[in-house]
């Protein structure tokens, strides 16, 4: 495992463990599944664990396998302050205490303020003190770092990194974002201040490499690096020095061995231009496919009215990524044919997805368009019929 400083010039792996996706066995996280692979990376030198409030049970399942393993201390928490929840100053503790309590700790080693995405947020925490509120945490020890994740215009990143001292940041970043969001002017802006970047969404949410078109995993495949579609991606993002540590939401001890490879092997530096042009090949061809910018992230959900959003959108976007057969047939496994109906004509227009989409897409139109690919008249009739006979007594 390679190490890359934060601002105190403390070690913190390339690697970093991304627990939002974690395996989930009927109806909570497979805690026995995810323990074999947080012991994993740690055992090959991760050290930085990724977590927030509102992912569903990954707060008390990381405190959990670290408590139980006798590791909390060899590692670093970084979970997140649900900003967008807080209406009054008391709600820092209310929530900051809650996270304590799960996670089984008496201290985070880095908190950020979660999903920041405009200027006039950090003005609204600024008038219910967070800065104080800051001071005293970190004063206490109970707050190591402070920084914030964001997903925004580069502009209003760049505003909110003048605002305050801050120890780190979080940014979406990959070689399909390279100039959206924060983008690489907001990682190289960070950089200068001395400002680590952690990295979200590399791959993102996998469609950097299950999504990938056929055309891109052929060029992928023909290059004499011999290296996979998820090794490209991390490798691009390793190559840059202002790049701290990449998140992975690891869900698989073969995945944790294939990224501490990479994480081991990688160096700043090491792509030549040929590497470079395969990227922009590579992206040429999403480009030439892709219908949504979805990456899964759930921060759309739950909808109040039982739209599974991401769902949609990936079955959707495999339509034009894979094939036709291929969305619909996803669609009608993971949607159709679920019990409680989650389709996009239930959508009333309300709008909150919309508030919360860190990619800023049109939800509510794009959730038309898919559904009319998704589920074209003879679909409709099949399900209806298959739903009333299946479901008729519930």
């Amino acid at each position: 495992m390679q190490y890359r400083k934060d601002k105190n010039g403390n070690p913190l792996s390339v690697l970093g463990y991304g627990c939002m996706r974690f395996t989930r066995k009927g109806g909570g996280i497979d805690i026995d599944k995810a323990e074999q692979e947080i012991m994993a990376a740690i055992r090959g030198g991760v050290n930085y664990f990724d977590t927030a409030f509102i992912y569903p049970g990954s707060e008390v399942a990381l405190g959990e396998i670290l408590e139980r393993n006798g590791v909390r201390d060899k590692v670093n928490i970084a979970t997140k302050l649900p900003q967008y929840l807080i209406q009054h100053g008391s709600a820092f503790d209310r929530y900051f205490n809650e996270e304590l309590k799960r996670l089984r700790t008496d201290h985070v080693d880095y908190y950020l303020l979660h999903q920041m995405s405009d200027f006039a947020q950090w003005e609204k925490l600024q008038r219910l003190g967070i800065e104080d509120w800051i001071a005293e945490k970190k004063y206490i020890g109970a707050i190591r770092n402070i920084g914030f994740s964001y997903h925004g215009t580069s502009a209003h990143f760049l505003k909110i990194l003048a605002a305050y001292d801050w120890d780190f940041c979080q940014i979406q970043y990959n070689y399909r974002d390279e100039h959206t969001q924060a983008g690489v002017i907001g990682l190289r802006a960070a950089a200068e201040r001395g400002i680590p970047v952690v990295i979200m969404e590399p791959l993102r949410g996998g469609k950097l490499v299950n999504l990938l078109p056929d055309a891109a995993k052929k060029v992928i495949a023909g290059n004499e690096r011999g290296w996979m579609p998820a090794e490209w991606a991390f490798r691009w993002l390793y190559n840059q020095p202002e790049v701290t540590v990449v998140l992975s939401g690891m869900n698989s001890l073969e995945m944790v061995a294939e990224n501490l490879r990479t994480a081991s092997e990688a160096r700043v530096g090491e792509f030549s231009e040929k590497d470079f042009a395969l990227i922009r090949q590579v992206n040429e061809e999403i480009r030439r496919k892709e219908k949504v910018g979805c990456t899964g992230c759930g921060y759309c959900m739950p909808c109040p009215h039982g739209v599974d959003i991401p769902t949609t959108f990936r079955c959707y976007n495999t339509m034009f990524c894979e094939s036709r057969p291929s969305g619909r047939f996803q669609y009608a496994q993971s949607v159709s044919f679920a019990r409680e109906p989650a389709f996009a004509t239930q959508c009333v227009g309300c709008g909150k997805c919309e508030r919360y989409c860190p990619q800023g897409i049109p939800i509510r139109q794009m959730l038309k368009e898919a559904d009319k690919a998704l589920r074209p008249l003879r679909y409709r009739i099949f399900t209806a019929l298959y739903r009333r006979m299946v479901f008729r007594r519930g």
